[in-house]
């Protein structure tokens, strides 16, 4: 079976809510060397599709639940590989946090694993961060980068308010915003420096932040 035929199958498990084949599928991508990041990518790809048929009502409450339980699983699964594969002294500090209004922290908390797994140190505020308690945390903590997460398009607003009282009190690192609906448009409007829409090519932001490979 190709990689691309195992990718197709796990997604697909994973958007039918079925834990014991995606956990499965999960292993024998593990055992067979896989990188786990691509894993991960795969894995984000099924829960957008949960979030799909949650929008559509062919999805309800209980869904997405037993979607989030099933990615939690194989994040218990993959963790230990990501560990195992990175070494090496700290890469930076970082803040992270869902904006105010938001309670969403699945694609934060796959973020957080990512970053600590590559050394980052993350001190992570939770969900539901008003802009106060970022720029407080921000001045006592002194972050390399700074992460605005969040999933509803009404957190858009939080995110402007959070980046402008940042500058204003200071903060002049560079801020990132993450979330599945997030486009350039959106990080114009919101005034970070730079946007991402999954956890994996946010790490590797992250990393070409620190060694100076973009501005901002």
């Amino acid at each position: 079976m190709s990689n691309t035929d195992t990718s197709a199958i796990l997604i697909a498990a994973i958007t039918d809510l079925q834990e014991e084949t995606a956990l499965a599928l999960v292993r024998q991508r593990l055992d067979a060397g896989d990188d786990p990041l691509l894993i991960i990518e795969d894995c984000q790809e099924g829960m957008r599709q949960v979030g799909v048929r949650y929008e559509r009502k062919e999805y309800f409450l209980a869904g997405l639940i037993m979607a989030g339980e099933i990615f939690r699983q194989v994040m218990e699964l993959l963790q230990p590989v990501v560990e195992r594969q990175v070494s090496g002294q700290a890469s930076g500090r970082i803040l992270l946090g869902t904006v105010e209004g938001d309670i969403h922290d699945l694609g934060k908390n796959i973020v957080n694993m990512l970053l600590s797994c590559h050394n980052f140190v993350v001190h992570d505020l939770g969900v539901n961060v008003s802009p106060t308690v970022f720029a407080e945390q921000a001045a006592q903590m002194q972050p390399h980068l700074v992460g605005l997460s969040g999933l509803l398009t009404s957190s858009y607003d939080a995110m402007r308010e959070t980046v402008a009282l940042l500058r204003a009190r200071g903060y002049q690192g560079p801020i990132i915003v993450g979330g599945g609906q997030l486009s350039e448009k959106v990080c114009e409007y919101v005034g970070a420096d730079h946007w991402t829409t999954d956890a994996a090519t946010g790490v590797e932001l992250c990393h070409r932040l620190m060694s100076g490979q973009v501005q901002g």
